[in-house]
């Protein structure tokens, strides 16, 4: 396979440097998947049942973010069930980010903001999402002006970039982490790092796949650690074939949801 091969004289993205967490793009809204939410509580807590063990002990499963998407971002006014959600997952000590859709750096600046102080002041989001974010180089300036400001309204705001593919070098200078890859399992089983990502550790990326069967679970996990991605999400679950959203791969639970977070921390033989 590809991603397991580099020629001679490039360097190698980090191999296991530490055990991979779970980020969580965006389960649909709490009516809609309260099983999902409650599963993201169950992380949070540490009380995912090992798939390893048969006494049903729990483990302490690293759940390092999960985004919240109202309506395309924070909505017109307070959502009364989003709000106690967002809080009792706070109080886990996960990270919930604000969806900030950034259209591909086309969104106005003002928007943007002004959607993010709704997501401070309605559900006191730990930082943002940053979905559709550029990747190449004449926006990279732009898009720092808006992590700049970001970075001023909350303390300690934490941001990831949702590129979705390797964007120019520059953004991993803004962003707390970036999303190298989203996209389908048929795809990424045969994807290459980019080489300057060697030079930063794993938590500074993150790899979002769909479409892994259950049989291909421990591979997809063993490319992620390859590659040098410190935050994984996995799933069966498609794009929409009508719209081939992706979005819509991450508003359910995987099949094989247990499995998946029971192994996100232990290490698959390289």
């Amino acid at each position: 396979m590809s991603h397991l091969t580099t020629p001679t004289g490039l360097p190698r993205a980090p191999i296991g440097a530490g055990p991979l967490g779970v980020g969580v793009p965006g389960f649909a809204h709490p009516l809609l998947a309260p099983t999902e939410w409650a599963e993201l509580l169950r992380c949070g807590r540490g009380l995912v049942p090992s798939a390893a063990r048969d006494d049903g002990a729990g483990q302490v499963t690293p759940l390092h973010w999960a985004v919240l998407n109202v309506s395309n971002g924070p909505g017109a006014r307070p959502d009364p069930h989003c709000m106690p959600a967002v809080a009792r997952l706070r109080e886990t000590g996960v990270r919930v980010l604000g969806h900030l859709d950034t259209g591909c750096g086309a969104r106005p600046f003002g928007e943007l903001i002004s959607d993010a102080h709704r997501f401070l002041e309605w559900y006191r989001v730990d930082g943002f999402w940053l979905d559709r974010c550029p990747t190449d180089r004449n926006q990279l300036p732009g898009t720092r002006r808006i992590a700049t400001c970001l970075r001023t309204l909350r303390e300690d705001t934490y941001l990831v970039f949702g590129h979705g593919s390797h964007p120019f070098p520059g953004y991993a200078e803004s962003a707390d982490q970036l999303v190298t890859f989203a996209g389908a399992w048929t795809d990424y089983r045969w994807s290459q790092v980019a080489e300057w990502t060697a030079d930063y550790p794993p938590e500074r990326f993150c790899h979002l796949v769909h479409g892994v069967p259950r049989t291909h679970l421990d591979e997809a996990l063993r490319i992620a650690r390859w590659q040098g991605a410190g935050t994984v999400y996995l799933t069966d679950r498609r794009a929409a074939l009508e719209t081939g959203a992706v979005g819509d791969a991450w508003e359910s639970l995987p099949g094989y949801w247990d499995a998946f977070v029971s192994n996100i921390g232990t290490r698959v033989s390289e």
